[in-house]
């Protein structure tokens, strides 16, 4: 039985990360752990978090689409890849191990900080044109990144946020808002999944639930007023800082 103290300290902790967790992602990299802090069995606090990401993502969606920021033609290719994508991922539960896991983060992180400092004018530049070879490329990053979404999801927004911006040639705004919406679906599909081998803790993932959509929605309602250049210096102080905590955990 979890203690009112401990319970506070989640909720505080699923708020505050999902405010700035709508510009850069990860929040499964700090939420996951605490709630393994708590002695909540590995395995539902994955299956749990990723419930209560559900309501995260759609309160982060909702401000973009109120304010018509999301091409959902151009969207609809990733969102397909996603749901079948992340539903294999999510069966994969249990087979790959904490140490893998936080070695993949922690060296998916670096090489986004470094990838977004070297391609300084992605997303914020004038000539976003994607190459010919941008779209397939894309296509089948986003592929592999809904595997490791629906697994964990530790870091999965961040990384497909750099691949929409640095390989497809999205703003940030834009991207920021598509990844939102994507990970509506990834999340829903790996939470049905979870659902289905009973490991989703309900009570405690609604508690969540509605703790991350209401820091989600107040995060998109103030990110929908920054231009580029703060989402891009955001993002990648963000980043940064969480290639560090994550690769200082795996050492």
């Amino acid at each position: 039985m979890m203690t009112t103290y401990a319970l506070i300290i989640l909720i505080a902790v699923f708020f505050v990360t999902s405010v700035v967790g709508v510009v850069t992602g990860s929040n499964s990299l700090i939420a996951v752990p605490v709630m393994f802090q708590f002695g909540i069995d590995p395995r539902v606090a994955v299956a749990t978090n990723m419930f209560a990401l559900v309501f995260m993502s759609i309160g982060g969606t909702l401000p973009f689409v109120r304010q018509k920021k999301i091409d959902y033609r151009k969207l609809s290719p990733f969102i397909v890849l996603t749901v079948f994508s992340s539903a294999i991922g999510a069966m994969l539960v249990g087979v790959i191990s904490g140490d893998g896991i936080k070695l993949i983060v922690s060296t998916a992180m670096i090489a986004v900080a470094i990838f977004t400092l070297v391609r300084s004018n992605a997303g914020v530049g004038d000539d976003i044109e994607p190459r010919r070879y941008s779209v397939p490329l894309t296509y089948v990053l986003v592929f592999l990144l809904g595997i490791y979404g629906g697994l964990f999801s530790g870091g999965y927004v961040t990384v497909l946020t750099a691949v929409c911006v640095g390989i497809y040639g999205m703003r940030y705004g834009e991207a920021v808002a598509s990844t939102k919406l994507i990970n509506v679906f990834s999340s829903a599909i790996a939470t049905l999944i979870f659902m289905w081998h009973g490991l989703v803790d309900y009570k405690l993932g609604l508690m969540l639930g509605v703790t991350m959509f209401a820091g989600a929605y107040i995060g998109a309602h103030f990110v929908t007023k920054l231009n580029d250049v703060w989402l891009r210096r955001i993002f990648l102080t963000t980043v940064i800082l969480l290639a560090v905590k994550t690769l200082y955990d795996f050492i």
